[in-house]
């Protein structure tokens, strides 16, 4: 009997000596494609299990639950992860906790439901946002219009805005490509859809759109925009019912003097901002700072600001990554001046060397906001009809990750914030 129990005991022994969480590291040294590392995060949620988001240790890791599934798949993602035992995972737990270091452990408890706002008819490539999801294997619903309208923003709990204009002037794109059967046939589907809805123009559709995502934000919900989709949906909100369209976008007129009548209480992000009134401008406003850039591509980086996980970890969560400088890239909105930022939003992301804003976030009453200023993080120039950038090519993009810390930030057990 007792040679039997000694048997059992040594064949049980390695089960429990033997490791029992798997880390996912996220340095840049350790990790072979930090992209599809949130991808696996992911799956684990969506089998209702928890993980553990470990704020600035190797570069913001994950801490999961061992199975010999998760294993496997990490191998067939090609995600880069290490076994650890009980011990290991309790002294990397104690250095975290302790408060010399400026890290923190987060729950991360459920998938979010994810949302991206875009026409039918977009290509998955247009959009960074919608191709990130892709490689990383995330998976996404496409809504627009009819159902923002409809409330069906309610089943979700995470909202990209595609490369929208909220404003109803087509992207400004008026001037350069007015006389394309891409833009003909783009304004000719607004109008219709506007007139289905119940509009007379496509400007007051698109304001009913963005104050019904306003209202989703302010309830609790998490919404994230880049490029022209970040100012155009903030000057919708401050233009409410005043026309500042000219002929050629709505028809007739502009309203006179439609410069003082912009209401900037109504904005999220955005104030004291003035408004591009020329349509031969691919320009909204004096937000957006492409046209004040003087930066050779070369040395175009933003760098990326340093919070307290322990205090702030909100912003901290959103900056995660292996380098605090991040390859610049532009767009039609490329970046924000910061003196038409209001002080309630954090600016997260800014290049010093031209005084702008890159990455911003705040909150709207009950919900969080977050604008990231161009169009995709590894095609410097994106222009009309590009080829897409192969998310292959760049499995450790730290612009990327930035996107895919905004898709796990509803997943968080959130704490409240103390700064």
């Amino acid at each position: 009997m007792k040679k039997i129990i000694l048997f059992l005991l040594l064949i049980l022994f390695p089960i429990y000596s033997f490791a029992s969480y798997v880390l996912i590291p996220m340095d840049a040294e350790s990790q072979k494609d930090h992209l599809k590392a949130y991808g696996i995060t992911y799956w684990v949620l969506k089998k209702q299990q928890k993980v553990k988001w470990l704020l600035n240790y190797r570069g913001g890791s994950f801490l999961l639950p061992d199975t010999e599934e998760l294993r496997q798949e990490c191998k067939i993602r090609g995600v880069s992860f290490e076994v650890v035992s009980e011990d290991k995972t309790s002294s990397i737990l104690e250095l975290i906790d302790s408060p010399s270091q400026n890290m923190e452990a987060v729950i991360l408890e459920k998938a979010p439901k994810i949302a991206v706002y875009t026409p039918d008819g977009k290509a998955p490539w247009d959009d960074a946002v919608t191709m990130v999801l892709t490689y990383a294997e995330i998976p996404y619903e496409t809504i627009y219009d009819r159902e923002v309208l409809e409330d069906k923003l309610l089943l979700y709990d995470w909202l990209h805005l595609h490369h929208e204009d909220f404003t109803g002037q087509y992207g400004k794109f008026y001037a350069r490509y007015r006389a394309t059967p891409w833009y003909i046939e783009e304004k000719e589907n607004a109008e219709k859809l506007a007139t289905e809805l119940g509009y007379d123009k496509v400007s007051e559709e698109k304001l009913a759109v963005a104050e019904k995502i306003r209202d989703y934000v302010v309830g609790g919900g998490f919404m994230f925009a880049m490029c022209s989709a970040t100012d155009s949906f903030d000057i919708a909100l401050a233009a409410e019912n005043v026309d500042i369209c000219e002929p050629m976008f709505d028809g007739d007129p502009s309203e006179p003097g439609y410069q003082s009548k912009i209401n900037y209480n109504n904005t999220f992000a955005f104030t004291d901002f003035v408004l591009e009134r020329s349509p031969m401008k691919y320009e909204f406003s004096s937000i957006d700072m492409t046209a004040k850039r003087k930066i050779p591509k070369e040395v175009d980086y933003f760098s990326l600001m340093d919070y307290s996980a322990k205090w702030d970890p909100i912003p901290t969560m959103l900056c995660q990554n292996h380098t605090s400088l991040v390859k610049g890239f532009m767009g039609q909105t490329t970046s924000y001046d910061p003196n038409e930022i209001k002080p309630t939003v954090l600016v997260m992301g800014k290049n010093k060397s031209n005084g702008e804003a890159r990455y911003i976030h705040g909150i709207k009453g009950k919900g969080f906001f977050t604008f990231y200023g161009g169009h995709d993080p590894e095609d410097y120039q994106h222009m009309v009809g590009d080829p897409k950038t192969e998310l292959s090519l760049h499995p450790n993009s730290p612009g990327y990750r930035l996107i895919l810390n905004n898709v796990l930030f509803p997943a968080a057990r959130k704490k409240k914030q103390k700064t």
